[in-house]
């Protein structure tokens, strides 16, 4: 059963704060690349991309980092790869990296991977909706909405709206 752990207006307020701690990080806007990770941090890049946008009058470069390549826990048949889209040089650029909920760790450090065939980005920051704990490797977002302790027995997941582009609700499945 699916229980809600954070509405819309409850995820309305975290996207705000996690906006507005990266906006006073004062990145040189100029070059700053966010870079969504495919799927579930797609949706949290492009409004954090927008946010920035309206609160400094910048628009920073926006890509999206495909990790099936990557991936580490899976040793199936890979699904079909999405790809990154990254149309432009990476190279010295400040990369934030964007995820809707950090766990383990190992889509974090897959999406790093991907990033570095690309180029050597300058830095890469991590921002991360929901923080969960339970690291397997050690990675830690440098930018968090809310930390939240749930059993590992059940996932969170983040839902859109149906055009998505507003993030509906949290909930614990």
């Amino acid at each position: 059963m699916n229980e809600i752990i954070f509405k819309n207006d409850e995820v309305n307020d975290i996207i705000d704060g996690l906006a507005a701690k990266i906006i006073k990080f004062k990145f040189d806007l100029g070059n700053l690349i966010i870079a969504g990770i495919k799927e579930g941090g797609v949706a949290p890049s492009n409004i954090i991309h927008e946010k920035v946008k309206h609160a400094t009058g910048f628009n920073c470069l926006l890509g999206y980092v495909d990790i099936t390549l990557y991936r580490d826990d899976s040793f199936e048949v890979k699904k079909a790869v999405k790809s990154t889209e990254m149309p432009f040089n990476i190279n010295g650029k400040d990369i934030l990296l964007v995820d809707d909920v950090i766990c383990s760790g190992r889509t974090v450090r897959a999406a790093i991977d991907d990033l570095i065939c690309f180029g050597r980005p300058k830095s890469i920051k991590l921002a991360v909706l929901i923080d969960r704990g339970d690291r397997e490797v050690p990675i830690c977002p440098d930018f968090t909405g809310k930390k939240i302790k749930i059993s590992d027995k059940y996932d969170v997941r983040v839902e859109l709206d149906g055009k998505n582009k507003f993030i509906e609700k949290i909930l614990k499945v």
